[in-house]
Parts: structure tokens; sequence; C-alpha cells
């Protein structure tokens, strides 16, 4: 389990994550082949997985858009949220594939990334992020599951801190 920046409060009253405009959104979190077979395991319904291995969105009981299909919208929290995947415990960082170089970026629209973007504690995280990512372990993982390497054209605002070689 990768440790949290975001203290779970923050996340609470956020109405930011685990939403989506469309049912194919490239934000839909992509699973790990070992992330599937556990969500398999635990009785999970296989049609809350996409074809792309990713989870598959319900359409937003209270408006527009669609909602991760793990998502409580009543109490704003992640049903499964000890077993959550690989990427909704990396983000706000994320794993982009950009001019086929894997750099770590961060999503802005996380109110409280922005609030402490430029603090000692952002500082220190990001390192230990980015050591941990390039960590042998990390880079098997991600060699063996490409497909959790996303092309986020639509970030705005992004620090781009370039991982280990070894994962192209």
């Amino acid at each position: 389990m990768i440790p949290q920046f975001i203290p779970q409060e923050a996340c609470l009253k956020c109405q930011g994550c685990c939403r989506f405009r469309e049912s194919d959104s490239v934000w839909l979190p992509c699973l790990l082949e070992e992330e599937i077979q556990d969500l398999l395991d635990k009785n999970i319904p296989a049609v809350s997985i996409s074809i792309e291995r990713k989870i598959q969105p319900v359409a937003n009981p209270k408006g527009d858009g669609f909602i991760c299909a793990f998502f409580d919208i009543a109490a704003n929290e992640c049903k499964i949220y000890e077993s959550r995947p690989f990427e909704c415990q990396l983000y706000p960082f994320l794993l982009n594939l950009r001019d086929k170089s894997v750099i770590l970026t961060v999503d802005l629209n996380c109110p409280y990334l922005t609030d402490k973007l430029n603090t000692p504690e952002f500082k220190k995280y990001t390192q230990e992020l980015v050591a941990y990512l390039n960590a042998p372990k990390q880079i098997s993982l991600l060699k063996n599951n490409p497909h959790i390497l996303q092309a986020y054209e639509d970030l705005g605002k992004t620090i781009e801190l370039k991982l280990s070689d070894e994962i192209k």
C-alpha cells in the first residue's frame, strides 16, 4: 500500500475524485492483473471491470456523468478502500506516458494538493514516491502492466519528475 499524501478527512470533504464526465474517460483507474484477480476472488461482479482492464463506471445517480462502480456517493467514500487499485492509491499523482517517456505528474484539480505544492512536506513526499516507483519491484510491476501508463493529455499543469528509463 502506498502511503497517502492527502489526509482522509480532506478527501472525504472533496467532491472531485471518482467522478467522470464520460463512460470511457482516460481518468478511469486501470487495474493491474493481480488486482483484477483479487477483485474477482472477493466476488466483485466481473461487469465492474471493462475489457480494457479499467473500473467500469456507473451512471451518477446525483447528476450528470458517471462515478466509479466502487464509490459510495452517499458517504463520499470508496467501498473497497483497503484493496483499492494501485492507481487510486497513487492519486493525485499519475503515471503519465508522454513522448515515449514515463513521468510522474500531479493532477492540480485536487485542492489539498494545490495548497501544499510549494511545501517541504510535498517535496519530501514526492522524493519518497519517486524512489518507491524506481525500486526494482515497482519497475517490474509497471513493465508487466504497461496498460496503466496513460497519456493524460487534458492535464492542465503538471510537475514532471522523470522516472527510471527502465520502465519504457
